[in-house]
């Protein structure tokens, strides 16, 4: 939970509308899919996924599909990445990687790793909010925020509690 020395950022109300937009540019640039897989990164980053497959699927005939990606994001190198679902759904399908923060992309390619075996039509990557530290050349087709931040302050999202959905700044 979020203390009171935290900042927010963003509210729920400005979260979810960030989450509708999103959701709208998937759709615009995937507008001739029939089926897209939303594939959320452990924690926050599967909730967004969930959330934006439910939106994507309020908003257009697409089907979209909430994915997890398991994967320890404190030992990405160390541990398998892994799926909810059984590899060949993944298969020749748009796949949209959806994480929380893209801070240096470091769980990013790692959870992106799997899919190089997979024959799979498109990869794209969505964050709720990008940082911008990178040390791996990852970066996102759709971007909720944008924020400027020193290595030291830690940004936290907030997707599965109503009373405190946000984006925090410690």
């Amino acid at each position: 939970m979020t203390q009171l020395t935290d900042n927010q950022i963003l509210n729920h109300h400005q979260v979810l509308q960030k989450i509708r937009r999103i959701a709208f540019e998937i759709y615009e640039n995937n507008f001739e899919e029939t089926e897209i897989v939303i594939a959320g990164i452990k924690g926050q980053g599967h909730s967004l996924a969930k959330k934006l497959a439910i939106t994507l699927n309020e908003i257009s005939s697409i089907e979209a599909t909430a994915v997890l990606i398991d994967v320890d994001k404190d030992v990405t190198y160390e541990s398998p990445v892994e799926f909810d679902c059984d590899e060949r759904f993944l298969e020749r399908k748009t796949i949209v990687v959806v994480d929380d923060v893209l801070n240096t992309g470091r769980t990013f390619a790692y959870s992106l790793s799997p899919f190089l075996s997979i024959p799979v039509k498109r990869i794209q990557v969505a964050v709720m909010v990008d940082r911008n530290f990178r040390r791996f050349p990852i970066l996102a087709d759709y971007v909720g925020y944008q924020l400027s931040t020193t290595l030291n302050d830690y940004v936290s999202v907030v997707l599965d509690d109503e009373e405190t959905m946000g984006v925090y700044l410690r």
